[in-house]
């Protein structure tokens, strides 16, 4: 159902493919953007987005989980991090990574972005799965 597609040509992406492939007639799912707030809205992990990458996961897994899918299901991701440090938006991938995102491996990008949409938000994750046939809802 889902193709991955490491290019033999281009520098090899250390946990993820650089395509995902798939094929006509799949249904997909378009997330909007996964925050670290908590069911009431209060942010998680006030000034530190390890703990806000977590957050962040957790409600992903969430809308997944609405819509038939799981994270084994993500094609692509988009991880967004407020930082201009490196060492922060690599703290971050090691929390996605070690989610089982980047098990497939799915296609992403790392951004570090000057701010994000909440007060004191520093992490966001947008994705794009695949919502298998026997789990449509």
């Amino acid at each position: 159902m889902i193709r991955r597609v490491t290019v033999p040509g281009l520098f090899p992406p250390p946990v993820y493919s650089h395509a995902s492939v798939v094929e006509a007639g799949t249904r997909l799912a378009f997330l909007a953007g996964s925050v670290p707030l908590d069911a009431d809205g209060k942010l998680v992990g006030e000034g530190d987005p390890v703990r806000q990458a977590e957050q962040v996961l957790s409600n992903l897994r969430e809308q997944l989980r609405a819509v038939g899918s799981d994270l084994e299901h993500v094609v692509a991701t988009d991880v967004y991090v407020v930082s201009g440090d490196t060492a922060a938006l690599t703290a971050v991938w090691d929390v996605v990574e070690a989610s089982g995102l980047s098990a497939g491996p799915h296609s992403s990008t790392l951004l570090g972005v000057a701010c994000l949409g909440y007060p004191g938000q520093l992490v966001e994750i947008t994705a794009t799965a695949v919502v298998p046939e026997g789990e449509r809802r």
